[in-house]
Order: C-alpha cells, then structure tokens, then sequence
C-alpha cells in the first residue's frame, strides 16, 4: 500500500511518530512524507531538518512563502498552499494519504485534493476548539476524508453526525501517547545541562493566540506577560514559541519582552523536537498555557495543566486541567495554589493501548 502522510508542523510530527515508525519498518507499506508549512521556516525552528534526520526514504518538501499573521496573510497562504498542492497532486498518487488535526495548511491540502479525488485519512477529527478558527478547518478535513481516526468515542460520535454515517469511522485514542507510554526521560542533570536551566523547578509555558475573534489577543497577550512575571517569582519558566496562527506574533513579541526584562527566570525555546519536549513535560513542575499538549498528553505524565482562555474550550480533558481565563491576577493565583498539589494520580480520558497498533491493523484490512 503507497501511502502519504501530510505534516506541516512541529506538531503534527510529532504525533504522527510512532506511526510512522511502524508504517516504516513493515514492508505493507510504501510510505512517503510531504512536508509543508512551518516545516521551512526559520522562525518555526525549520523542522523540516528534523524530518531529513530521521532517514525516510521519501520525503516531498512543498515550501510556501508565509507572508504574515494578519489574517490577510492567514487567508493568502491558505490560497498558495492550495496552489502549491493542486500541482502536487496532479503529479502524484497514492493508496491513501493520511492527515491530521486541524491547521488551516493542512485544510488547504486537504481541499487542493478534493478535485483529483485524493482517498484522506484523519486523525484527530470530531474534537473541538472553540476558541479557534482551526475547529471549522478540522471539520472540513473530515468531510474531505473517507477513513476517521479519532481520539475519543465521543469524537467518533460527532463525525458521525457530521457524515451522517458510522463507516469507517475508528476510535483508537490519541496517537501521541505510544510514544509516551515509551518514553524514558534522559537525565535530569543532562536536560538542564542542554538547555542551559538552572537546577531548580520550573514551569513550562505555551501560548498561542486564540483565532476567534483574535483582536482580542493584544490584550490576552498584556495579560500572559503580567501574570508570568508573577509567576516566575514562584519558579523559573521555559517558554515554547508560538505556532504560526493569526496574531500569533502579539504572544512572540510579550515573551520576547518577558526573557528581556527577566532574563534570569525565563529560557525561551523555539522547538524542542518530540523528544526533548516530552523531557521538559516530565520534568516540569506544572504546565501553563493554552496548548493541546496540555490537554491530551500531560495526564499522561501525571502534570497539572493550567489552561488558560478559550482555544481548548469545547475538548475533552483529564481532571488534571485547570481552566482560567485570560487574567493576570488569576493565572498566578490558579498556579500558587496548584504548586502545592501533589502529583496528579488520575487517569487520561484519550488513552487507549496501542493507537499505531490499532491503525495499523485496520490499514491493512481496507479493501476499496
């Protein structure tokens, strides 16, 4: 079976990695990559390098100049991308291509494949962002796609009602988390060492711009810098750059700010890679943000979350997620107070064993 898989970011990747690597080493498949998106930019942390790393046989890079976060700039990418991938698509095949989640440069090339009637697979459908405009991107990968492979019952029950069918429609839990229920963290002395941390706790911090109605993010910006200034009273903080969203530079410019005026409390990282991320995780006293890594994976390492705002309004969570909003006052008092839980001991609502495994399995028993 020749199979593509569509990547355009950090993100994705690193969900997609433990199916990769079976889709890799059984000889079922012919797998090729396509990367695209925040993959080549320098801003992003060019991932793409990541990718070349890990030694695929083929691997399709699409480059697309991003012009700018407005969202003119959100709506033209999504047209060159479209572009980009009605060429592609024209030129090559496949059994099945696989895409994932919710990114308006994954919905592009998904759409751009409509036409040529392209057989996609989603993963992550049927989930919900109501504080982003990617919730209409995921759901238009959906319709685009004949194969589901969702997180979470409830997901399958709403790409159900969406179709208005239950075919080939697979709850196989988040794929995210084979790679952690593998993970053995590296040392601790060696991972602060790498990134230069002082050897005391630290918070790991990740904000992205929420995309509905997004000229409110100035403000939520002003507000994630008062309340972290606070907070990195309490402890030091390790601050992930945000991803490519509408405004989402408001959130770069506010923790740039944030590293110049505390330059002893904040490190800022543009990509740790998969690995290293699920290191800081382990590692973290607490997670605070606005990211879906809060929200699928964190439980997983038994972490708090403090999420904050509404771009994960409407998903699923363990009861390890702290919801607040965008306060200043309230996101240091929320995390003061959460510094002194003990470790969370519950259970993740998006585990199941063996997500790769499970998709696998079904991969090889479709018959079009």
């Amino acid at each position: 079976m020749k199979i593509g898989v569509l990547t355009s970011s950090r993100a994705d990747y690193g969900i997609y990695f433990p199916l990769l690597q079976s889709i890799k080493e059984d000889d079922f498949f012919q797998l090729e990559l396509i990367a695209f998106g925040t993959h080549h930019s320098k801003l992003h942390g060019h991932t793409i390098d990541n990718i070349i790393a890990d030694n695929y046989k083929k691997i399709h890079e699409i480059s697309v100049l991003f012009t700018d976060d407005s969202r003119q700039g959100i709506a033209k990418s999504y047209a060159l991308t479209a572009m980009k991938f009605s060429d592609f698509w024209k030129e090559n095949s496949y059994d099945l291509v696989l895409c994932l989640g919710d990114r308006f440069e994954m919905s592009a090339a998904v759409q751009a494949g409509i036409p040529f009637e392209v057989k996609f697979a989603h993963l992550h459908g049927g989930e919900a962002t109501l504080g982003a405009i990617d919730n209409t991107y995921r759901h238009q990968i959906s319709l685009a796609s004949i194969l589901h492979f969702t997180s979470a019952q409830v997901h399958s029950e709403k790409i159900a009602r969406l179709l208005d069918e239950t075919k080939n429609i697979h709850n196989v839990g988040a794929l995210s988390l084979d790679e952690i229920e593998r993970f053995q963290p590296i040392p601790k002395d060696i991972f602060y060492k790498k990134y230069g941390l002082k050897d005391a706790p630290f918070g790991l911090v990740t904000f992205h711009s929420e995309t509905i109605s997004a000229e409110h993010n100035v403000h939520f910006a002003a507000e994630v810098k008062k309340g972290l200034s606070e907070v990195s009273k309490l402890l030091t903080l390790v601050i992930t750059m945000p991803n490519a969203d509408t405004f989402g530079s408001v959130f770069r410019k506010a923790v740039l700010e944030l590293k110049e005026e505390y330059p002893e409390k904040i490190t800022l990282i543009e990509n740790f890679g998969k690995l290293n991320y699920f290191n800081a995780m382990y590692y973290a006293s607490i997670l605070i943000g606005n990211t879906s890594s809060g929200i699928i994976e964190a439980a997983s390492l038994k972490k708090y979350v403090i999420n904050v705002g509404n771009r994960q309004k409407g998903r699923i969570h363990s009861s390890n997620v702290i919801n607040v909003i965008f306060d200043s006052k309230k996101i240091y008092e929320i995390t003061k107070q959460t510094l002194k839980f003990e470790d969370y001991k519950g259970g993740n609502v998006y585990y199941k064993n063996g997500a790769a495994k499970s998709i696998i399995n079904i991969l090889k028993k479709i018959k079009w």
